[in-house]
C-alpha cells in the first residue's frame, strides 16, 4: 500500500475514533458515527467529471469542499447542536487538504 492511501484513510477512519473516544468519552460511539457519516459530504464528487481524479485537490473544487462551505462549517462550531457535526466536517476538510500535498 502507498503511504498517502494509508494517511488518507487513517485520517478518515482511525483518527476520528481517537478524537471521539478521547474528547467525547461519554458519547464516543455516537460522535464516531457522526464523523463517519460526515463523509457523505463526498457525494459532491459525483458532480465532477471525472468523478475521481487522483491528482485533483478537492478543496475549493467541489461545492461542499469550497471555502464558502468551510466558512459555514466554521460558523456551526458556535452552536451546540451543530458543533460535533461541524468538527467532523472540518476534520474531513483538513484530511482532504493534507491530500492535496501528498
Amino acid at each position: 500500500m502507498k503511504i498517502p492511501f494509508i494517511i488518507h484513510y487513517g485520517l478518515h477512519f482511525v483518527a476520528p475514533l481517537f478524537i471521539a473516544y478521547f474528547f467525547f468519552k461519554s458519547n464516543w460511539k455516537v460522535v464516531y458515527l457522526i464523523f463517519i457519516c460526515s463523509m457523505l459530504v463526498d457525494l459532491d464528487h459525483l458532480l465532477a467529471t471525472p468523478i475521481f481524479d487522483k491528482d485533483r485537490c478537492s478543496i475549493n473544487f467541489h461545492p461542499l469542499h469550497s471555502y464558502i462551505a468551510i466558512a459555514i462549517y466554521s460558523v456551526g462550531l458556535f452552536f451546540k447542536k451543530t458543533r460535533v457535526l461541524c468538527i467532523a466536517l472540518l476534520f474531513h476538510m483538513l484530511t482532504d487538504y493534507i491530500d492535496c500535498y501528498l
